[in-house]
């Protein structure tokens, strides 16, 4: 899957579905509404995920766009 951003130790990657991992904690978030679809990730980890979600939902929105079309999606900032 495309790594589209890492921050805090957390890797976020994108294809079909967004997954974002943190050690042995993988989840599925859906970006329209920021949920766990499948997963779990700590607390901390949720939280900093959620806030960059947040500061780059259209960025996120426009690569979902990207893999909906078999395309590479694009890097996106991290979380500073």
């Amino acid at each position: 899957m495309p790594t589209i951003s890492q921050f805090f130790g957390i890797v976020i990657q994108m294809f079909w579905r967004e997954h974002a991992l943190y050690a042995e904690h993988e989840a599925q978030i859906d970006i329209r509404t920021l949920e766990v679809i499948v997963g779990h990730l700590p607390r901390r980890a949720l939280n900093l995920t959620i806030e960059w979600a947040i500061e780059h939902r259209q960025e996120l929105m426009e690569d979902w766009n990207l893999c909906q079309a078999r395309q590479q999606p694009k890097k996106i900032q991290p979380l500073e």
